[in-house]
């Protein structure tokens, strides 16, 4: 199979994260409960984690960066602290349901920020008219899980610092591909999956924590203050009551240190480069429109299309009969193809990670060529010599 669905999941993982999930799940009980070597060892992997992702995501105390089982938890967490029923809270208009759905639970009163895709000044010049001093929050994506939309949010960040409005990252696309920082943002809250980007396994996640308080979504056993009816009052205990996925955190260790050695930055340009190749293949056939940045300086590497008279769920479904595993659909994200005016038919979207090739992208050039009523395969693509 020539997996293409990163943006959901990367299923390819450096050989060490298994690795590492297997030893937890024989080597390793829970941090802070007990005194025995099975329990110590499990908190120095714990510690060891937080203190990388730290280091990585510019967060001065690792008493700060907590696990979470995904994005959405951590993005539940930072919305039901900063926001309560009625409240008025601004967002972009690429915002996956993990945003909108507790928003929308919550009653606030949702305002959309909308630009169109790849032009970010006038995203930013949206947000410029739509944060006010009575915004609760501003909640924005740093890339769209959709189309690879890079969203200006460091400017965005800088206009709730000057306007003193709370700002929360979803970073989920954007972990492990971009440069950032939570000290440099000066958001309230930065939230990331360990199961995309970070190369972990599903089920973890981390929520970076600014000066707040969070409220906890759950209460219960933590290992420390057990004599108080309430959650403690300092963090990471506050917000992680119960067992903690000591697998799952051991896996992601080793991929954030596979990103450490790696590097973002070739990571980046590696990904950017299959999304450029697959943009200019794909749109050279008949009837496939395409929805990439044309100077690339704005776009990570998902890349969304479509093709005309062919349903995308039914494309999809083709193409993964032919060993290619893309998404097809609204990608649990309608708020973002309504502002790019593809909610009624959905796009295809392929998505890249550190595992891919070029040779693959042009794999589902020939297999989206395959396809009922598309042209033929047109020639070869030269790959270039300098691939990361």
């Amino acid at each position: 199979m020539i997996y293409l669905d990163s943006a959901a999941t990367t299923l390819q993982k450096p050989p060490a994260v298994a690795r590492a999930v297997y030893s937890a799940v024989t080597h390793l009980a829970t941090p802070g409960r007990g005194g025995h070597p099975a329990a110590a060892r499990a908190g120095e992997v714990a510690f060891r984690c937080r203190s990388l992702a730290g280091r990585m995501f510019g967060v001065d105390d690792p008493e700060r960066v907590v696990f979470t089982s995904n994005a959405t938890h951590g993005l539940n967490l930072a919305i039901k602290t900063l926001v309560h029923p009625g409240d008025r809270v601004v967002v972009s208009g690429y915002e996956h349901n993990a945003v909108t759905r507790p928003l929308h639970a919550l009653g606030a009163r949702m305002e959309v920020a909308s630009g169109p895709l790849f032009a970010p000044q006038e995203t930013l010049a949206a947000f410029e008219a739509a944060v006010t001093a009575g915004t609760a929050a501003v909640v924005c994506t740093h890339v769209s899980n959709v189309f690879g939309y890079v969203l200006p949010v460091e400017e965005i960040a800088a206009l709730c610092r000057r306007r003193g409005v709370p700002f929360v990252l979803d970073a989920s696309q954007s972990a492990g591909v971009l440069p950032m920082s939570l000290r440099e943002l000066g958001a309230a809250f930065v939230a990331m999956p360990g199961h995309k980007g970070l190369y972990g396994p599903q089920g973890t996640g981390l929520l970076l924590c600014g000066e707040l308080l969070p409220a906890p979504l759950l209460e219960g056993g933590t290992g420390s203050a057990s004599a108080r009816a309430e959650m403690p009052d300092f963090l990471p205990d506050r917000l992680e009551a119960g067992t903690h996925n000591m697998p799952g955190i051991a896996g992601l260790l080793e991929g954030l240190r596979f990103l450490q050695r790696a590097g973002l930055g070739r990571i980046r340009a590696h990904e950017e480069q299959l999304t450029a190749l697959a943009a200019r293949r794909l749109a050279r056939l008949p009837g496939v429109r395409v929805f990439a940045d044309p100077d690339q300086s704005c776009q990570t590497g998902v890349l969304s299309f479509q093709i005309q008279g062919v349903d995308c769920e039914e494309a999809g479904a083709a193409l993964a009969r032919r060993g290619i595993a893309v998404r097809a659909g609204l990608h649990c994200a309608p708020l973002a193809h309504q502002t790019a005016g593809t909610a009624e038919l959905g796009t295809i979207r392929a998505s890249f990670s550190a595992f891919n090739t070029p040779q693959e992208v042009l794999a589902l050039v020939r297999a989206v060529s395959a396809l009922p009523g598309k042209g033929s395969w047109a020639g070869e693509e030269k790959i270039p010599r300098n691939w990361a």
